[in-house]
């Protein structure tokens, strides 16, 4: 085995752990108040029950067997996962990467519901997405499975993390309801230096999400790590400029979002796109997001609080769609439509129809069938009260309670 592959895929998936507390203040700046500590549990969560899940069931369905859809059950607890060499690095290693992918992924959903889903409820779900949706799908991508057999290419996880769980969030926060001050009152983000460090860390583990998914420490490691940053810095001023153009000034929120918008894109074409392309990636994406986000989501009446689908979902989408364009054959050996065929394009966007309508299916079975047993939704005086003082008893600023409604 090769000690530097080992090292360098340790360090990627601490990188890759860092974003979920990243997320959590991230989710939790942008929320108000009095829901910070319920919006920053429901992230951190995650850990604990993705972590579990995983050891029990989850590798095991998502990496053993040669099923189209979903895995088997014989690496059920790890059994026989060892740390022999496989391909480079121990299994036990590739496992411990994997592992951080489903519980950043799990976490992303949250950010539909915050602010009126109870706790119970969105624990119950996440368990749920995990075994019934990301584990069939990260088997489907990567682990030889449907995705992978009609061509479709996912370098870190465009299907498999952003639009699986950006597209979850927004059935959740359908089902869920909007929040009752919606269309009367403007929410406005509470904490917005929480918001750049919860950037600045995801940003700083993405490149272990990117880069770590060749592998090894090579060459192709590198060229994500370069294709990540130069996307996340090409939509990041892409959407300064658009809010210069369209509310006169740019804002840091704006900035930190067009950064995490720009990184969701490069995921799927990180390694199989030239540097060059990533420009382009990030530079288009912002301004499609930016649409959905300010214009289209109000037009369609959709609460999803602290758009969740508007990054990762739209963001996934236009990734994948991009690859397809601009996939380049002297780095990952696949060709995007800029280089004269046609197949690669085809199967992105089949994979992405496909994984919105399987998401969105199960999604909505899961979360009828925990309605028919739970309450998912707090009460309106709860909602109110806010859900850090109903949902945990607890209150990160005492002195601010009842400063905002």
């Amino acid at each position: 085995m090769d000690t530097g592959n080992i090292a360098f895929i340790l360090l990627c998936a601490a990188l890759v752990f860092l974003m979920t507390p990243a997320l959590a203040f991230f989710y939790g700046g942008l929320e108000r108040r009095k829901n910070i500590l319920n919006t920053m549990m429901m992230v951190i969560a995650t850990i604990g029950l993705a972590s579990v899940l995983w050891i029990i069931i989850g590798y095991s369905l998502s990496f053993s067997g040669e099923n189209s859809f979903v895995g088997n059950f014989d690496k059920m607890f790890f059994n026989g996962v060892t740390a022999e060499d496989a391909g480079g690095i121990p299994e036990s290693l590739f496992a411990a990467f994997q592992m951080m992918f489903s519980i950043i992924a799990a976490a992303i959903i949250t950010g539909s519901v915050v602010g009126r889903m109870r706790f119970s409820a969105i624990f119950t779900f996440i368990a749920f997405w995990l075994i019934l949706i990301y584990y069939p799908m990260a088997h489907m991508v990567w682990g030889g499975g449907f995705l992978h057999q009609i061509g479709s290419i996912d370098f870190a996880g465009g299907n498999v993390v952003h639009i699986s769980s950006g597209f979850a969030g927004l059935i959740l926060a359908i089902v869920v309801g909007r929040r009752r001050e919606f269309h009367q009152s403007e929410y406005r983000p509470h904490n917005i230096p929480f918001i750049v460090l919860g950037a600045g860390l995801l940003w700083f583990g993405w490149f272990g999400f990117n880069a770590g998914s060749a592998l090894a420490a090579d060459g192709l490691a590198v060229h994500a790590l370069l294709t990540t940053n130069t996307a996340a810095a090409s939509a990041m001023l892409s959407w300064m400029l658009v809010e210069k153009l369209m509310i006169g000034k740019p804002t840091i929120v704006g900035a930190c979002t067009g950064a995490i918008v720009g990184l969701v894109a490069i995921t799927p074409g990180a390694g199989f796109v030239s540097l060059w392309s990533s420009f382009i990636i990030g530079a288009i994406t912002s301004p499609v997001c930016y649409y959905f986000i300010s214009k289209l989501k109000h037009r369609l009446g959709l609460d999803d609080s602290l758009d969740a689908f508007g990054c990762h979902g739209v963001g996934g989408i236009m990734g994948g769609i991009l690859t397809g364009i601009f996939a380049d054959p002297a780095i990952g050996g696949y060709s995007g439509l800029v280089y004269g065929e046609t197949s690669l394009f085809i199967a992105q966007v089949l994979s992405i129809v496909f994984t919105l309508v399987y998401v969105g299916i199960i999604s909505y079975i899961i979360i009828f069938v925990i309605k028919l047993v739970m309450p998912i939704r707090v009460t309106e005086q709860e909602e109110a009260l806010g859900m850090d003082n109903t949902e945990h008893d607890e209150t990160a600023y005492p002195t601010f309670m009842g400063l905002d409604s």
